[in-house]
This record gives structure tokens, C-alpha cells and sequence, in this order.
């Protein structure tokens, strides 16, 4: 159900810092039409840790009902108290998402077997696929090949969305879990290396960008394609790496506002970027064509 291409989607604000709900249905309906894969709501990319409960809620519901069937749903509900992640599921289970994308207990910092121990339970909870979201980088811990071979043998776990950056512990997932567990790349830029070695997509950034391009990279590498793929890849590199100038999801909001997808606002601790970073955003965005024909906020 989760493989190709799946969107990391951006929570809209409008200027009072409310939820922009016209603006997020305009969004998910762009992914659809441009032939997403797949839609992760209210994961990092989406400013999920500033959502109120209700806000999450909402959100998540906004994409089911865009979404209407014809795309899949990863919700997502993380977070570093076990019992609270697993009462967020059951809500969004009840929203009637597809599946729940739960990023690593951050901050308290847990072994492996309590990493183990938490999946272990949101799966218990919630009869839903459940995809592992390891980031190190952000939130302290990362799930070792080992951990995800004994959570692939939890029949609900369904995949692992890898952020670690290490290719090489990426190759030992891939060897280590079975083929039913899809491995997830969770970096743009690493997209056709993770393919090549067995993973099975990306849950993108860039994607909210340039939905159906990264679709087709994705597609073309999963067909075996690589020559195709790698063109892509050096047309859209350059946006998959500003999108990182500083802290996702700060430039690509700035970048969607540029192209008149949204409002640029964003919610504290998340600020706008750097003119220095702003100038470099741009100039991405001008060289890659993607300011041309840029429509109104506001357009339907």
C-alpha cells in the first residue's frame, strides 16, 4: 500500500497562525491530480509537534476526505509517551486513515528493546500498518537493523521510513527484513540508492513542490529505470538540497509561498528563513522553472 512516492505534506497557516483549511485542501488535491503514490499528514514536514490535538485530528481528517479513496493515508502519531501515541492512532484510525507513520520515541532516548517494546504495543493497539519513522538526527535514537528484523515479524508492521542517511546500515535493513517489510527512503536526495538496493519509495519533502516529477523519478527507478531516474535526479537536486538550507519544513514553505501555494507563515519554534537562505530558495526555484506561472494564494 506505501510504496513509490508518498508526500510529507506541509500544515498551511493562515496569517493568524490558524490552520489554512482551504489552502491544505488545495494542496492534497495538487498531489492527487499530479499522481502521488501516497500522503503522510502531520509528520515533521507538517509542524505536527505545534498542532493542538484537535488541530492533528482535523488535519489528518481534511486529507482522508480529499483523498477520498484514491490515494492511501499515512497519518501520522509519534511521539515519546507510548500510551498517548497509541490514543492518537486509535483517533486517526477512526478518521479512517490507511496506515500510521510513528516516529521514534525522541528526547527520553529509549534502548532497543524499548524501542522494540513501544511498537510493539502501538501494533497491539491499533490494527492498522504501522511504518517505523527513524531519524536520528532529530530525535536522539536510531532503530538498528536488528530491532526493525524483529519488529518486521510483527504481522502489522509494515515498513520502516530509513532518515538515518547511512547507506550502509540501509543495505543491512534491506538484507536483514523480509520482503513484505518495505523499506522507506526518507531523504530526497537518496531516493534512487535506496531503490537500487530493495527499498520500495521515499516519503518525500520535495514532493510538495514538485509532486508528479518526484513521482516519475520514484516510478522510474522502482521499473528498474536508472538512466531515466538519474536525469531527474540532476534536474531537481539542487531543490531537494535547499529544501534543507535550514530546518524542514522552513524552506520549503518559503518555497510554496514563492509559488503561491500558501501563505508564508509558520509556527514558533519554526520561523521564516534567512534572507540569505530566502535569496538561495529563489534563485533554486527561477532556475528550475518552477516561478513561472506561479498563481495567487488564494486561487482555487
Amino acid at each position: 500500500m506505501f510504496t513509490g512516492c508518498g508526500t510529507a505534506l506541509v500544515t498551511p497557516f493562515q496569517k493568524d497562525l490558524r490552520i489554512d483549511e482551504p489552502a491544505l485542501r488545495r494542496l492534497v488535491r495538487r498531489q492527487i491530480d499530479a499522481g502521488i503514490n501516497f500522503l503522510v499528514p502531520c509528520g515533521t514536514t507538517g509542524e505536527s509537534p505545534t498542532l493542538t490535538r484537535t488541530e492533528h485530528l482535523r488535519v489528518v481528517e481534511i486529507t482522508v476526505e480529499e483523498a477520498n479513496g484514491k490515494v492511501p493515508v499515512l497519518g501520522g502519531a509519534g511521539g515519546y509517551n507510548t500510551a498517548e501515541v497509541i490514543e492518537l492512532a486509535k483517533e486517526l484510525r477512526q478518521i479512517g486513515v490507511d496506515g500510521i507513520l510513528s516516529v521514534t520515541p525522541y528526547y527520553n532516548k529509549p534502548t532497543q528493546e524499548g524501542l522494540y517494546l513501544h511498537y510493539k504495543a502501538i501494533a497491539a493497539a491499533v490494527p492498522l500498518p504501522i511504518v517505523v519513522y527513524s531519524v536520528q538526527g532529530r530525535t536522539g535514537v536510531n532503530v538498528e537493523p536488528a530491532t526493525l528484523k524483529r519488529l518486521a515479524e510483527i504481522e502489522n508492521i509494515a515498513g520502516v521510513k530509513e532518515a538515518s542517511g547511512n547507506i550502509s546500515q540501509m543495505a543491512r535493513v534491506v538484507h536483514e527484513v523480509p520482503e513484505r517489510f518495505h523499506v522507506l527512503s526518507g531523504d530526497d536526495s537518496i531516493t534512487i540508492p535506496l531503490i537500487a538496493l530493495g527499498g520500495r519509495g521515499i516519503v518525500s519533502v520535495v514532493s510538495n513542490e514538485i509532486p508528479g516529477e518526484m513521482t516519475r523519478l520514484t516510478q522510474l527507478a522502482m521499473n528498474g529505470q536508472f538512466a531515466q531516474a538519474r536525469e531527474l535526479q540532476r534536474k531537481w537536486l539542487p531543490l531537494m538540497e535547499v529544501n534543507f538550507v535550514e530546518s524542514n519544513p522552513i524552506p520549503v514553505k518559503a518555497a510554496m509561498a514563492l509559488m503561491g501555494l500558501l501563505e508564508p507563515v509558520w509556527r514558533l519554534p519554526m520561523c521564516a528563513p534567512s534572507a540569505a537562505s530566502q535569496a538561495k530558495i529563489e534563485a533554486v526555484l527561477k532556475s528550475s522553472g518552477l516561478l513561472a506561472g506561479a498563481r495567487s494564494t488564494h486561487a482555487d
